[in-house]
């Protein structure tokens, strides 16, 4: 089980859903990836409603907006928010949130990189973001589309120490990156007309199972990939949220 008690800093440790009918958001991802939920009122209206595999933590869905396109938003562990926004802001990032405290559970900033995808800076309080990782229903892998990966890959390895690897196989280019040796997500570009941002991938027991599954809730399937390590599909929810889920070999 890949269960976790805290998440070195480059790593990243949390998804949360921004989108325009939580409700049916809470629907779709139940019925996919079997999501319990617990709600939390926010301070000033709201509910950020945490999703569970086995009574861990693995996601969120946020209150409803219209202010945003529907996306999910992922998060860096940090060592200080302070530092690392300041450290963004000097390697060329918009900063679109200055550090704030999450109340007790932690502080986070968000910033968008020289490339134009936002990315959310995590700095853990009482929260470590996901208390588990990689099993079915649960994170395993970030990956950002960018127009400009060469430009994106040379601002986040300076920002968060990341290693980077090219895969090898003959098709689109793809760099993983890297967090003490292991990987820690993607970089690749983004197709045309595609805005820069990052996509979450969450672990299933059948790909082809959980993409038509997720055709018969209301999301659409795009594309299915095959790799030696395992299956990847693309999809997104009824909203219009891209991510991913993978079938195959994950860390513990």
């Amino acid at each position: 089980m890949g269960t976790r008690t805290e998440h070195a800093p480059g790593t990243f440790s949390w998804v949360d859903l921004t989108t325009s009918d939580s409700e049916a958001a809470r629907s779709f991802y139940g019925g996919l990836l079997g999501w319990e939920y617990e709600d939390n009122e926010i301070p000033g209206g709201g509910i950020y409603s945490i999703c569970r595999v086995g009574g861990e933590s693995v996601a969120a869905i946020a209150p409803s907006t219209d202010k945003f396109p529907p996306h999910w938003n992922s998060y860096v562990t940090v060592a200080s928010a302070d530092d690392s926004t300041a450290r963004a802001a000097d390697l060329g990032a918009t900063v679109i949130e200055q550090p704030f405290d999450v109340m007790e559970a932690g502080r986070m900033s968000v910033i968008q990189d020289p490339t134009g995808a936002a990315l959310c800076l995590w700095q853990p309080g009482e929260s470590i973001g996901a208390t588990r990782v990689n099993d079915p229903g649960c994170l395993t892998w970030n990956e950002l589309h960018s127009p400009d990966p060469g430009a994106a890959l040379e601002f986040l390895t300076a920002l968060f120490g990341w290693g980077a690897e090219e895969m090898e196989g003959g098709g689109p280019a793809y760099t993983v990156i890297q967090v003490g040796g292991r990987g820690n997500g993607g970089v690749t570009a983004a197709q045309q007309g595609e805005p820069p941002h990052w996509i979450p991938y969450f672990t299933v027991e059948n790909r082809d199972e959980s993409a038509d599954r997720a055709g018969e809730l209301g999301g659409r399937s795009y594309v299915r990939l095959e790799m030696a390590q395992g299956k990847i599909a693309f999809l997104s929810d009824p909203q219009g949220s891209p991510f991913g889920i993978w079938e195959g070999q994950t860390d513990s």
